[in-house]
């Protein structure tokens, strides 16, 4: 897995890792993966070829169930690696990770967890940003999910996690039911507290360097201002699904 590992560890290594295409076809005629696109799975992820096959099929049910919801979403064409999930909003991606990864989690957070997995920017999810996003999200080593978490906390994808998006994160995460009459000042003080933490080189920002360093020296603080990664619990019961 050294492909993944080396191109994850950096904040623009993201859930899907460098962004050499993957071949074209994805299925024969039988409608199992294409020995191709396998090989080049097997090579960018974390996965057995069995648990490849299984997820090729799931991405191409929710690929029906997407266009099912979304009848305006975007036609692709006749060959199958080309289809797509539709928006970041999809009922679809968002039932996904409430349900199937337990992912209770802020709309912001769904939304850039989308981004993490969406390396195209295109607001769309393609079978290999797929896989290749899942083997990161279910699997992947301290310095993939780490750049994963930071490309999800990173607003703008400026490469630094600033004051105003710490505070825009944590004010959703925590702010529920204002009961002083002003909330937001327990939410700077928290920020400023994430600043002490996390900003290493002292500039009143966080880039990916201070992020991975504190990380590694207080594991806590990778999830520091939002769920988005699934439970050991439930990507083991995910992975239990497909293999069966």
């Amino acid at each position: 897995m050294e492909d993944v590992g080396r191109e994850g560890a950096g904040p623009g290594g993201g859930a899907a890792g460098g962004r050499s295409r993957a071949p074209h076809h994805s299925s024969n005629n039988n409608g199992k993966t294409s020995a191709k696109l396998m090989e080049y799975f097997k090579r960018k992820t974390h996965f057995t070829k069995d648990e490849i096959e299984s997820l090729c099929r799931v991405y191409r049910k929710l690929v029906a169930t997407s266009h099912a919801h979304n009848s305006g979403a975007a036609a692709h064409s006749g060959n199958p690696a080309a289809a797509v999930l539709p928006s970041p909003n999809s009922a679809v991606v968002t039932e996904l990770l409430h349900n199937t990864f337990d992912m209770v989690t802020e709309e912001v957070l769904m939304d850039r967890i989308f981004c993490a997995f969406d390396r195209c920017n295109d607001g769309v999810i393609r079978m290999d940003e797929w896989v290749c996003g899942l083997s990161v999200f279910i699997k992947g080593d301290a310095d993939e999910r780490t750049a994963f978490c930071f490309r999800v906390y990173d607003l703008n994808s400026d490469g630094y996690i600033s004051r105003e998006e710490m505070f825009h994160l944590l004010r959703n995460c925590l702010v529920k039911q204002p009961q002083d009459d002003d909330p937001d000042e327990g939410v700077k003080d928290l920020v400023e507290l994430a600043l002490k933490k996390l900003d290493y080189d002292k500039d009143g920002k966080v880039s990916f360097k201070d992020f991975q360093s504190a990380v590694k020296d207080e594991p806590l603080l990778l999830e520091a201002f939002g769920q988005c990664l699934p439970s050991e619990g439930a990507c083991q019961t995910f992975l239990s699904t497909l293999r069966s």
